[in-house]
């Protein structure tokens, strides 16, 4: 007789060793699971045992230490008096271990781009965010009951991916009813991430988990926003340098103009308008300040300004400072 049958009858001790840390739940193998009488479970810090006899979950176990079993597979009699069935007991113990431990810096990110109109600019803004969160298992029959479905091993990557589509369809619907415009974002990454959170805790818990931790690490623009981005900065520059000339945002983009003519064969000079034409439009701009009472030098400024944008000519700069000089 093969002796394998009997040692299958003798207690035995029964553990997780090598416990990995991206294994959420894994099922203790056991030949024909029947675990015998007088059998010693080992839980060590950190795990816990879900204990499933004849097909029903009939309790777990999270403190570490010893526990004895007690089954009705007595040793030696009830595999014995098994010969009719192959030396297998109808009598089935699954034993799966999990991981109490907390799962630290889980990644996430969105998957598509969320889209909302920037509520300051009013154009349209396509986000990109990621982040990591922390989880523990919380309620372990629910989620092997609702999760796991009796499967063998579980991981941590397989926690991930079934997340995933919750935390961004909820990432997606905080951030286009924050409508959070593009100046704001990163100053609101915190807040948004507490408020996440807080949304997410019903999710998570749903499937026996509970969330520790989430952050929000950084959010991207595609290309498109970007560009838009940009362009308003630009502005934005230029409308500081023209106020600190003097001018206004529409005077520089009329001096641009005049600049861009200027160098452009095809422009002013193939309308039969020399630069003295340029500087004659020049004039008009700062024989408006002229005006306004501007004095001396704050003239002189505006006519530099013409020469820097090369609208007129170091002569033509030298000629209208001499003329304005011999006024004082």
């Amino acid at each position: 007789m093969d002796l394998n049958i009997f040692r299958r009858q003798l207690a035995s001790v029964i553990e997780w060793t090598n416990q990995q840390t991206n294994v959420l739940l894994f099922k203790y193998p056991s030949d024909n699971d029947e675990i015998k009488n007088a059998s010693k479970l080992i839980v060590g810090p950190g795990q816990g045992v879900i204990l499933v006899y004849e097909g029903s979950v009939t309790g777990t176990l999270a403190e570490p230490g010893i526990h004895n079993l007690e089954t009705d597979n007595h040793p030696f009699i009830t595999t014995l008096l098994k010969l009719r069935t192959a030396f297998e007991s109808e009598h089935k113990l699954k034993i799966y271990f999990y991981r109490t431990s907390e799962n630290t810096d889980q990644n996430w990110g969105t998957a598509t781009p969320i889209k909302y109109v920037d509520p300051v600019y009013q154009f349209p803004v396509a986000l990109g965010a990621n982040g990591n969160y922390s989880f523990h298992l919380a309620d372990p029959t629910r989620f092997f009951t609702q999760v796991v479905g009796f499967s063998n091993l579980f991981t941590t990557i397989q926690t991930r991916a079934l997340l995933q589509s919750r935390i961004s369809q909820l990432m997606d619907n905080g951030l286009a009813n924050g409508q959070f415009s593009y100046q704001q974002i990163d100053a609101q990454l915190t807040s948004i991430s507490n408020n996440l959170k807080q949304a997410l805790v019903p999710e998570f818990e749903a499937l026996g988990l509970a969330l520790s931790d989430f952050r929000i690490n950084g959010t991207v623009f595609d290309k498109a926003t970007q560009d838009r981005i940009n362009s308003i900065a630009d502005m934005n520059a230029a409308t500081q340098a023209a106020a600190a000339g003097g001018l206004n945002y529409a005077d520089s983009e009329k001096l641009k103009a005049l600049r861009d003519a200027a160098k452009n064969q095809g422009g002013l000079a193939s309308s039969g308008i020399s630069l003295a034409a340029g500087l004659a439009l020049g004039k008009m701009f700062t024989d408006q300040h002229e005006q306004g009472g501007d004095d001396p030098v704050a003239r002189l400024q505006k006519l530099k300004q013409l020469l820097d944008e090369g609208i007129i000519t170091q002569e033509e700069f030298d000629a209208k400072k001499k003329e304005w000089l011999d006024k004082l």
